[in-house]
């Protein structure tokens, strides 16, 4: 497809702050990565941002350039931390509590992560019903305790002299709920934090705080959070880009990667089985059934939408999926999951894979983080506004305008990625057609 002008972008001068609701194992995690890096401790794995390349013209013309190089990105030196938790802890507490970087590498970059302390947080029992703490805004109505949110943001903006800022949610999966009419439209939403809306969740709470105060957000959780109308028209009003839900990291990501591939070769599937067990925090609120219900519809919705049962009814109609996750402390970050996955082939005769994926559930989140507050960042200075569908490649359960489903497939969210910052640049998109070569 032939290029177009480029996109104008806002250079990305000053630095950009990143505010995260949840200062837990994810959010130090990415923190004290980022850290690391910077000191030349580690390396960034996992991050487009800072490892991979781009194609860009035929593959003839050899131009490949790191992402970071092509697109105007803020660099790792130009990014300050905050944030919000129930608990006292600073960002090295939070770390060390978490177990999952070692002790050797946390004192390292102990200096700046002991300078986070988190900010009170807005918290609702309903919603997160597994874990209590101390450091929660008190305040007569929802509204009162978002206001105060947008002077946590003003206040940290002007104290850390930020030029931009980014929300990203990596705090608990709250309680599965559907919109309401709450939900509708901003008025109603408004009406409904100065009314105390039970329906309100607090990850909401923070995302109008962050979009009234002009401040992209990304969603890490299977939370409801954005996705409402009220909040998608206030995203488009206010020309602020969003994007969610729940980063895709351990089992999902593998389901990604496996379920495309059975589907290109017309094999038929039977059954899917899928168990965790997780011992950190996230392990711990989803043994509360209202939360492993939002993760679990993130979970189970990605098979549906790549397979297309609809279209494809003698492979995949009569498919049996099911997703358990069970808390077991010993187990810490280190999340082990367990595939069984039932095939069928030519002339229907049975095949079987097993997938048993030890992963480290913040070590593979923590890339995520960093590559989404940049490109959101970018999204912002080049004029984007409301769902980033091009960032559907991080997330278990992408968002997409009304009545669109969203694209599962790994390797085509990669190629639309990759296509949307061609496009930023005025590159031609690649289609992978290839009769060029040819004629």
């Amino acid at each position: 497809m032939a290029a177009k002008d480029s996109v104008q972008i806002a250079p990305p001068d000053g630095k950009l702050g990143i505010l995260i609701p949840g200062i837990g194992a994810v959010s130090t995690t990415f923190m004290a990565g980022v850290e690391a890096v910077k000191r030349g401790l580690g390396a960034p794995v996992g991050s487009l941002t800072q490892l991979s390349t781009i194609r860009l013209g035929k593959r003839t013309d050899g131009r490949t350039p790191l992402i970071k190089d092509f697109v105007p990105l803020s660099t790792l030196d130009e990014l300050v931390f905050g944030g919000w938790d129930i608990f006292e802890d600073t960002a090295y507490e939070a770390a060390v509590n978490a177990k999952v970087l070692e002790h050797d590498l946390l004192e390292k970059v102990k200096e700046p992560l002991s300078k986070i302390r988190p900010m009170k947080a807005v918290f609702d029992h309903d919603y997160v019903r597994r874990i209590n703490g101390p450091n929660i805004k008190q305040g007569k109505t929802k509204m009162d305790k978002a206001e105060m949110l947008m002077e946590d943001i003003e206040h940290f903006r002007k104290q850390n002299g930020c030029a931009r800022m980014v929300m990203i949610w990596c705090a608990s999966t709250e309680v599965f709920h559907r919109p309401d009419s709450v939900h509708q439209t901003v008025k109603d939403f408004e009406c409904g934090l100065m009314k105390n809306d039970p329906e309100i969740a607090p990850s909401q709470i923070y995302a109008y705080a962050a979009l009234k105060s002009g401040v992209p957000f990304a969603n890490g959780a299977p939370n409801l959070t954005t996705d409402t109308p009220a909040l998608l028209e206030l995203a488009r009003e206010r020309n602020i880009p969003i994007c969610g839900k729940d980063f895709k990291t351990g089992q999902t990501f593998m389901k990604t990667l496996i379920a495309p591939g059975l589907k290109a070769r017309m094999l038929g599937l039977n059954g899917w089985f899928s168990t965790n067990i997780l011992g950190n925090r996230d392990g711990e609120v989803l043994e509360d059934p209202g939360s492993f219900k939002s993760k679990e519809e993130t979970k189970l919705s990605v098979l549906d939408q790549i397979l297309q049962p609809s279209l494809y009814p003698q492979l995949y109609k009569d498919l049996y999926h099911a997703v358990r996750i069970n808390y077991y402390p010993p187990r810490g970050d280190a999340k082990e999951g367990w595939d069984n996955i039932d095939i069928f082939g030519w002339l229907g005769y049975p095949m079987q894979i097993k997938i048993n994926f030890l992963c480290r559930d913040s070590i593979l989140a923590a890339p995520l983080v960093l590559d989404l507050v940049l490109f959101l960042d970018l999204a912002q200075r080049a004029g984007m506004k409301g769902i980033q569908e091009w960032l559907s490649f991080y997330f278990k359960a992408p968002m997409t305008a009304p009545g669109l489903y969203p694209e599962h497939d790994i390797f085509i969210q990669l190629m639309k990625l990759k296509n949307t910052l061609r496009w930023m640049r005025g590159e031609d998109l690649i289609t992978h057609l290839g009769l060029e070569y040819y004629d």
